[in-house]
C-alpha cells in the first residue's frame, strides 16, 4: 500500500471530491458502501431491459442519470477546460 496526500475539495462524505498527486483534474472517491446503489441501478435497467420493460427502464436510467449528474456537480474543474481537455476525451495523467 502507498501512501499519498490528496486535494480535499469537499467534505469527506460518501461522495468526496479529491484530487492526487500528479492529475491534473479531482476525482470523485465514493465510498464502498454507497457505490453499491448505482450498482444495483444499473442490474435493475438490465433486468428491466431484459424484461422488456421499457417504460420502467427509462425511469430507472433516467433516476441514475440524475444520480450521477449529481456526483459530477460536485466535481469542481480547476480549469475551464475545451473539449480536447477534459478527462475523458484523451488518456493522460
Amino acid at each position: 500500500m502507498e501512501r499519498a496526500e490528496a486535494e480535499l475539495f469537499t467534505d469527506a462524505g460518501n461522495d468526496a471530491v479529491v484530487r492526487l498527486p500528479g492529475r491534473r483534474f479531482p476525482g470523485v472517491l465514493v465510498q464502498g458502501d454507497t457505490l453499491r446503489i448505482p450498482s444495483a441501478d444499473v442490474a435493475e435497467l438490465v433486468e428491466l431491459c431484459a424484461a422488456g420493460d421499457l417504460e420502467e427502464a427509462r425511469h430507472a436510467a433516467s433516476l441514475l442519470q440524475d444520480e450521477l449528474g449529481a456526483m459530477l456537480q460536485r466535481t469542481p474543474m480547476l480549469s475551464t477546460p475545451t473539449e480536447s481537455d477534459t478527462p475523458s476525451s484523451r488518456n493522460h495523467v
